[in-house]
């Protein structure tokens, strides 16, 4: 009995390795479609830095072309208050010692900001493969959504709590930015970064 332990735990370690490798082909499938419109830059779009983004790459499709996710171009992302708050509290929450819960809490605070449903903006199937995720690398903050809250929300809630908030304004973790807005101003950033690109062209 005592030897079939460290089995089950090597296979348990395995699967999550395995759905690891899932995940982050989604994501940045889905931030390459934001990158091939025109609304983002590599690095914007996952909230990795050009060094992180480079490693995942380099891991995650290794003969992939650099010039896909148009690296030449890449600027370090620059998280607003609600994003950087996101950030620190999935940091706080992270699989000790794990250098992918670290990468993911970056990409899950940064994709937060987008307007759809969690798991979309992050380029999953549905809502169980996002409750998976965060169950596997930031375990004792999912195991708080007790209330099976939407997960933007719950975010939100658990912000408010931090910062000792029992009724404040709704950040744009909640939706607060509408999806028209959010586009524009995420074009009119990638302008300012591209000399010679007139922002008309993204109007």
């Amino acid at each position: 009995m005592m030897a079939a332990y460290p089995r089950a735990q090597w296979r348990g370690s395995e699967l999550g390795r395995s759905f690891d490798q899932h995940v982050l082909p989604c994501v940045l499938s889905r931030s390459l479609e934001e990158v091939q419109a025109g609304e983002v830059l590599a690095t914007e779009g996952t909230g990795l830095s050009s060094v992180e983004l480079r490693d995942v790459l380099a891991a995650t499709f290794p003969s992939t072309s650099s010039s896909v996710f148009a690296l030449e171009e890449l600027s370090e992302p620059e998280p607003e208050l609600e994003e950087e708050l996101l950030r620190r509290l999935l940091l706080a929450h992270a699989a000790p010692g794990d250098p992918a819960s670290a990468r993911l809490a970056k990409i899950i605070a940064r994709r937060a900001m987008r307007t759809d449903h969690l798991w979309r903006d992050l380029g999953l199937s549905n809502r169980a493969e996002l409750s998976r995720l965060l169950a596997r690398h930031f375990p004792a903050l999912a195991a708080g959504n007790t209330e099976n809250m939407k997960w933007k929300k719950y975010f939100y809630r658990k912000l408010c709590e931090a910062e000792g908030f029992r009724h404040a304004l709704h950040p744009v973790v909640g939706n607060a930015m509408t999806s028209k807005a959010a586009s524009a101003r995420r074009k009119l950033r990638v302008a300012s970064r591209r000399p010679g690109m007139p922002v008309s062209h993204f109007a």
